[in-house]
């Protein structure tokens, strides 16, 4: 027989939380995810880009235009030259939710921060924090500790208006959290590409654009260009867009400096303005996957009081911006193709190249219909997962935004993964051996490999990433040679085909211990060999298995290393051109020189 405990449920059990306290038991409701500092979605670049969105909210009042950051042993300090926190203000700007001059729209127009909430979390999520302000010869200080005031102070000074802001992200809520220089950097560039003549300086790194969105596609691209990028600016719009030799379409979209990673209204009026302007100009009704295919562009809008789909702002849901949008995109496209001959040429025969391999892709497509129809009912091979990105209800959202597809050598690993993972948000695609090598082929070769082609279609982005199935792609490979060659060819695959699935962040590597150290008390699982020696130097009479692949941990460990413990490796590129370049050298067809490379760095280990 088995009995049930009823709990009492009374006023007892009715808990208040100060918003700070509720911003440290809830961390993911404010600033997304965790994480340690290998993402650059992590949480603790959300702090640090909260502090930063408001001394560039300075600049964009013509207020300071200089912002100095430094990161020493993971503690950061801003300091602007803006106006300054008024001083009778500045500790509840700090630390009590909804307060702030953002909800004032004729002190900060275009602002991102419009909940009065940034600061404060960073605030709460530290386990130290500083702010100063500097205004007219004083100065306010307050001192916080996991967002409680410890002291406050104030005086005159001879520094100059402004703020200053240290914190440390709290390492009990950001455990084996590291700042990466390559992440920090990249993040700061985007300020200075959205924000000309903003000087930022990096620990000693100047970084300064003189053209906007235009550096920006020029460091992307790296001379990868058809034709000169066209390039457009106004108060409240700046684009830049041109093609490349390439499939699918790569977007970088912002808005009020805010990087909107999953577009939003903004993104889709400027493809439509696009669509308009090119159709209109050359006189044509070409449909947008021949205009599009291969674009790169980005777009960045100022508007007040922009509305976004969550807390962490990737998508604008605002409506309104459609109309002006469109218009002002399609009219920038006729001026500019007017001007320049050269643009409109190029633009002509990338847009007539694209019908003609759209042509040919669809032949292809008409003669693989049988296998169409027969994967359309049952994908061999994949265990599907129940929620996913494309068709989610409101209900199940979260969900979604969650769901991953794990591609994995064998049955053995898909096995196991199939046997544990979360049947939600978690789907299993078992290759068969090593996929077919891309580099080179046109795309046509995705419907005569049916394995490449079962990829395409389980996850939805055989007409680019828009209606794509899952959250994240991620290659589940073991940790040996035969695993790391089989992660590269299925990495040429996703940048030659499918680009934008890389540049929007989708495209992941799993992460799995390589030893398991322990003993009867403790068990400690380490991912390289430095961790390894070091849990052996802790651990006494310690056991040390090697794990050589996915296939020889048992479900019950691996179960962790999937769930909560999970660890993905962004794949993330900063120029297609370099990455081309690469692709090209280690997956073509050049095997001379790649055997002369090979044989100049071969390291002698016989000794």
């Amino acid at each position: 027989m088995v009995y049930t405990a009823i709990m009492a449920y009374d006023e007892s059990n009715i808990k208040s939380l100060s918003s700070l306290e509720h911003i440290r038991l809830r961390p993911g409701m404010y600033i997304g995810r965790l994480g340690n500092g290998t993402h650059p979605d992590d949480g603790i670049y959300i702090l640090l880009k909260e502090i930063i969105d408001n001394s560039v909210d300075e600049f964009t009042m013509k207020h300071g235009n200089r912002i100095e950051v430094t990161i020493i042993d993971d503690t950061v300090s801003v300091r602007d030259y803006g106006r300054g926190i008024p001083l009778g203000k500045v500790v509840e700007c700090v630390s009590v939710i909804n307060t702030g001059a953002k909800y004032d729209s004729e002190a900060f127009q275009f602002s991102v921060g419009l909940n009065g909430v940034g600061t404060k979390a960073v605030n709460a999520l530290s386990s130290t924090f500083l702010v100063r302000s500097y205004r007219e010869g004083k100065y306010v200080e307050a001192t916080f500790k996991e967002g409680v005031l410890e002291k406050e102070k104030k005086g005159s000074t001879k520094e100059p208006d402004g703020t200053f802001i240290t914190f440390r992200p709290d390492p009990t809520l950001f455990p084996d959290f590291h700042y990466l220089d390559d992440i920090v950097l990249d993040r700061l560039w985007s300020y200075a590409y959205l924000n000309t003549g903003l000087t930022i300086e990096y620990n000693k790194t100047i970084i300064k654009s003189q053209h906007g969105l235009l550096d920006l596609l020029t460091k992307v691209l790296g001379g990868e260009g058809l034709y000169p990028t066209i390039h457009f600016k106004n108060e409240h719009l700046e684009f830049a867009f041109t093609h490349t030799s390439g499939y699918g379409e790569n977007y970088f979209s912002y808005v009020n400096g805010q990087n909107t990673s999953d577009g939003g209204t903004h993104l889709a009026a400027f493809k439509e303005g696009v669509l308009k302007g090119i159709n209109e100009f050359f006189r044509k009704s070409w449909q947008a996957p021949e205009i599009r295919d291969g674009i790169v562009a980005a777009i960045a809008i100022k508007m007040q009081n922009p509305v976004f789909e969550s807390q962490t702002k990737n998508k604008l849901g605002s409506t309104e911006v459609r109309t002006w949008i469109v218009n002002e995109v399609k009219e920038a496209i006729l001026e500019a193709l007017l001007k320049d001959k050269a643009i409109a040429q190029g633009l002509q025969d990338k847009v007539t190249t694209n019908e003609k391999v759209h042509k040919e892709e669809q032949e292809v497509r008409n003669n693989s219909k049988e296998r169409a129809k027969r994967t359309a009912v049952h994908i061999p091979k994949l265990r599907d997962c129940r929620y996913h990105l494309d068709s989610a209800s409101a209900q199940h959202r979260k969900e979604a935004e969650n769901s991953m597809i794990f591609l994995t050598e064998g049955d053995s690993a898909a096995g196991t993964l199939s046997n544990i993972r979360d049947s939600n948000t978690q789907a299993v695609f078992a290759l068969r051996g090593k996929p077919f090598n891309v580099q080179g082929y046109k795309r046509t070769e995705l419907y005569k490999h049916e394995e490449l082609y079962n990829i395409m279609v389980a996850l939805g982005i055989e007409n680019g990433i828009d209606d794509i199935r899952y959250s994240k792609v991620v290659i589940a490979t073991d940790a040996d040679t035969d695993g790391f060659h089989i992660r590269i060819l299925l990495m040429t695959y996703f940048l030659s085909y499918f680009e934008e699935l890389v540049t929007s962040g989708r495209l992941f590597i799993l992460e799995t211990p390589l030893f398991r150290v322990r003993n009867k008390a403790v068990t400690e699982y380490c991912y390289s060999e430095a961790e390894r020696d070091q849990a052996m130097a802790r651990i006494r009479g310690c056991e040390v298995t090697r794990f050589k692949g996915l296939g020889e941990i048992s479900p019950n460990e691996f179960k962790r290393f999937i769930g909560e413990d999970i660890k993905l490796l962004p794949v993330t590129i900063t120029s297609i051109k370099d990455i081309r370049d690469k692709m090209e050298f280690y997956m073509g067809q050049n095997t001379p020189q790649r055997r002369e490379f090979i044989m100049e760095n071969l390291l002698d280990v016989t000794g």
